[in-house]
């Protein structure tokens, strides 16, 4: 299980290497158009997202654009789990020291079961919901806590496979929006 996950996350990192900045845009403008396009986004009140890393679809200008018509929650790591801050600005967010990841700094705390709508990093996902992430288990400690969110997985098409190999503990989402 460990080996098909470890070969199907340096796969998928060999084909993110590829992907230029221009394609890098247009994906997130498509995936992005497709989640505001659901209703259950449409609806939602909070939305978790992440603030992307250099190798993610591109979430900055999704979370510039809806912060001020939405309450936006990102993840901060604390220990081994991700507890929810509101993200208020781009000048509030600092550069984690473990992954070099830029969570909001000191911001209100956003509890789990606040969360309307939930979107979701992966390395790789497939049409039945499952995911595979980088290997810490960080999102699926969170996952079981978004009772009431629907839980949307997005990245670009070649992270949308035909099976992700999934153990026991390995938490599904609702949607996959890859482009």
């Amino acid at each position: 299980m460990e080996v098909a996950k470890a070969a199907l996350r340096s796969e998928i990192k060999r084909q993110k290497e590829l992907v230029g900045a221009e394609r890098k845009m247009d994906h997130a403008r498509k995936v992005f158009g497709v989640v505001e396009s659901m209703e259950e986004f449409k609806q939602a009140k909070t939305v978790l997202a992440f603030w992307s890393l250099p190798d993610e679809i591109y979430t900055h200008d999704f979370i510039m654009k809806w912060a001020g018509l939405k309450h936006i929650a990102l993840p901060v790591m604390v220990g081994d789990y991700l507890e929810l801050r509101l993200f208020s600005s781009k000048e509030s967010l600092v550069k984690s020291s473990n992954f070099s990841i830029f969570e909001p700094s000191k911001n209100k705390l956003v509890e789990p079961d606040q969360v309307d709508f939930a979107i979701i990093p992966g390395v790789a996902f497939d049409m039945q919901g499952n995911r595979l992430g980088r290997g810490k288990g960080y999102y699926d400690k969170l996952l079981p806590k978004l009772n009431k969110a629907i839980k949307v997985g997005v990245g670009y098409n070649f992270q949308l496979v035909g099976q992700v190999p999934v153990a026991e503990h390995d938490v599904m989402v609702d949607r996959v929006v890859c482009m």
